[in-house]
C-alpha cells in the first residue's frame, strides 16, 4: 500500500535488544516493533512484508547510549569545534580520540552571577564509536542509506511548539527509563536519562538537572510517553503547571494513530522519523551527511534566485523594446557602408600627406644642411683621405672612413668653422698601407650677438619747440 507514495520518511530507534520503527508519509503513520537475534535482517523483512519502499533511514539511539552534557570554553579566539574536540577527553567516559560528536552552543546566561563573565557553554553529544559502528551496520544490512544519528529524545522538539523565552523539564517515559529534557528558548539545553521506576526519584533527578543547567526553576513541565495520561503527583513539586507538551496540529494528528503499546517508544519513533533540514547533535559520520542548506542559506538563496530574476528582466524587457530600433539602425548603417569606405580612403591619403608635409618641416627647422657640410668636408680632406660613413645629427657629425695618416685630420677638422671637439671615437686600426679611423666632431656653437651701446639719450624738446 505504500508503494502510492515513494516519498516517505523512515525513522528506527534502537532500543537495546528491540528496534521501534516509524513510517510517516503526510499524515498516514505506521509504526512497528522488531525483536531478533538479527535485527538487520528482521528490519528489512519487516519493510518488505509491509511494502514499504525505503532507501533512506534516521536512526535514533536511547539517551543512555550517549554522553549529554554542557560544558564551558575558555573565552578565547579560535574555531569552536576544535576547541570543543580538545576538551571532550575530559568530559568523556571512553577514549574520545575517534569518538563521533557534535555540538550546539547554549544561550547566554539571564541570570547575572550564574556563570564567569565571557564564558562561552555548549551542549556536547558524543558517543562510543562502537555505538556508531552498530548503528551503521543495521542500517547496511537492511540496505538502507543513514541521513542521521541522533539521540531519539531529542527529535522529540519537532513535534511541538517550544515557547520562547521560557524554561521548560520535559519528562519522556518509554519503559523503565524517562528521558528529561531541558528546554530554553524552544532550544535543547540538557537531557539526561533516569530510572522511571519511581517518581520522587524523577523529581530529585530534575531538581539535580536544574542544578546542572544553572536553572533556579522552569515555567512548565511537560509529560509524554509511557503513563502520560496520569503523571506523576510528584511533579507538582516542582512549583510549575504539569501538562503535555503543546504538540503542533501535524503532531497530533500523527500521534492520534499510535494505539498499540509501548506507546513512549512509539513517539520516539514518530519523533525520529518526522525530523527535518538540520539535526541537532547529529552523530552521522560527515562523508554520509546529506548536503543541507540552513535556514538563512535558504532565505539568501531565495533572495538571490528573486534578485537575478528581476535583473534578467530588466535585461530582456528593454532588449526586446530595443530590438526593432537596433535592427533599424545596423539597415542604415549597411546603407552608408560604402561611403564611409570611400571617406575612410580619403583620410588616410590626406594623413599620409600631412605626415610628409612634418617632416619637410622638420628637416627645415633643424640646423642641419647636408649639402654645405659635404661640400666643406670635400675642400678641408686631403686627397688620400676617403670617407665610407658619414652621419649627421643634432649633436655633431661622425666621420668613418681610411687615410694615410688619420692623425693629420684632426687639426684640419677643428680650422672649421662649424666643426668642435674633434676627436677620434675608437682607436685608429691600421691596415695595409691605411688607417682606420672614426671621428666624431660637435657643431660650431654659434657666437652670441653683441649688445649695441647705446648713445647719450636725445633731449627733450620743450614745448612748444619745433624739430629740424
Amino acid at each position: 500500500m505504500w508503494r502510492k507514495f515513494p516519498r516517505l520518511r523512515l525513522g528506527v530507534v534502537l532500543l537495546g535488544d528491540r528496534l521501534c520503527g516509524a513510517v510517516v508519509r503526510q499524515n498516514r503513520v505506521d509504526t512497528f516493533i522488531v525483536e531478533a537475534e538479527e535485527p538487520a535482517a528482521a528490519l528489512r523483512a519487516e519493510l518488505d512484508a509491509r511494502q514499504i519502499p525505503a532507501r533512506t533511514v534516521a536512526l535514533g539511539l536511547a539517551r543512555a547510549m550517549v554522553t549529554v552534557k554542557p560544558i564551558e570554553l575558555p573565552a578565547v579566539g579560535g574555531e569552536l569545534g576544535d576547541m570543543v574536540k580538545f576538551e571532550l577527553d575530559r568530559h568523556l567516559p571512553f577514549p574520545a580520540d575517534d569518538a563521533p560528536f557534535d555540538f550546539l552552543p547554549l544561550p547566554a546566561e539571564s541570570e547575572p552571577g550564574r556563570g564567569p563573565a565571557g564564558e562561552r557553554r555548549v551542549l556536547v553529544a558524543a558517543a562510543d564509536r562502537r555505538v556508531v559502528d552498530v548503528a551503521l551496520r543495521l542500517a547496511d544490512g537492511a540496505k538502507l542509506r543513514p541521513v542521521s544519528i541522533t539521540v531519539a529524545a531529542h527529535e522529540l522538539l519537532a513535534l511541538v511548539d517550544a515557547p520562547r523565552a521560557q524554561r521548560v523539564v520535559w519528562v519522556h517515559r518509554a519503559g523503565d527509563a524517562a528521558d528529561l529534557l531541558l528546554v530554553q528558548d524552544a532550544t535543547l539545553a540538557l537531557s539526561r536519562s533516569v530510572p522511571a521506576g519511581d517518581a520522587a526519584q524523577v523529581v530529585a533527578e530534575i531538581r539535580r538537572s536544574l542544578a546542572l543547567a544553572r536553572w533556579r526553576g522552569c515555567d512548565a513541565v511537560w509529560v509524554s510517553g509511557d503513563g502520560a495520561a496520569a503523571p506523576p503527583a510528584a511533579l507538582a513539586e516542582l512549583g510549575a503547571p504539569v501538562g503535555a507538551p503543546p504538540w503542533t496540529a501535524r503532531a497530533r494528528r500523527r500521534l492520534a494513530v499510535i494505539e498499540d503499546e509501548p506507546r513512549g517508544a512509539r513517539e520516539l519513533a514518530l519523533a525520529v522519523a518526522s525530523g527535518r533540514g538540520i539535526r541537532p547533535l547529529d552523530l552521522v559520520p560527515a562523508a554520509m551527511k546529506p548536503r543541507r542548506l540552513t535556514r538563512p542559506q535558504q532565505l539568501t538563496a531565495a533572495a538571490l534566485a528573486v534578485t537575478v530574476l528581476l535583473a534578467l528582466a530588466a535585461l530582456l524587457v528593454p532588449g526586446l523594446r530595443d530590438g526593432r530600433r537596433l535592427a533599424g539602425l545596423n539597415a542604415e548603417i549597411g546603407r552608408i557602408e560604402p561611403e564611409v569606405r570611400r571617406v575612410r580612403a580619403v583620410l588616410g591619403a590626406l594623413e599620409r600627406k600631412r605626415q610628409l608635409l612634418a617632416t619637410i618641416d622638420g628637416l627645415d627647422a633643424g640646423a642641419i644642411r647636408p649639402l654645405p657640410v659635404l661640400r666643406e668636408l670635400t675642400e678641408i680632406l686631403p686627397n688620400d683621405a676617403w670617407l665610407t660613413t658619414l652621419a649627421l645629427d643634432a649633436k655633431g657629425v661622425e666621420l668613418v672612413g681610411q687615410a694615410a695618416a688619420a692623425s693629420t685630420l684632426i687639426p684640419l677638422l677643428e680650422n672649421s668653422p662649424r666643426l668642435e671637439r674633434v676627436e677620434f671615437a675608437s682607436p685608429v686600426t691600421r691596415g695595409r698601407d691605411r688607417e682606420q679611423f672614426r671621428i666624431r666632431a660637435a657643431w660650431e656653437a654659434a657666437p652670441a650677438p653683441r649688445a649695441t651701446p647705446a648713445g647719450p639719450p636725445a633731449p627733450r624738446a620743450r614745448p612748444g619747440a619745433v624739430r629740424p
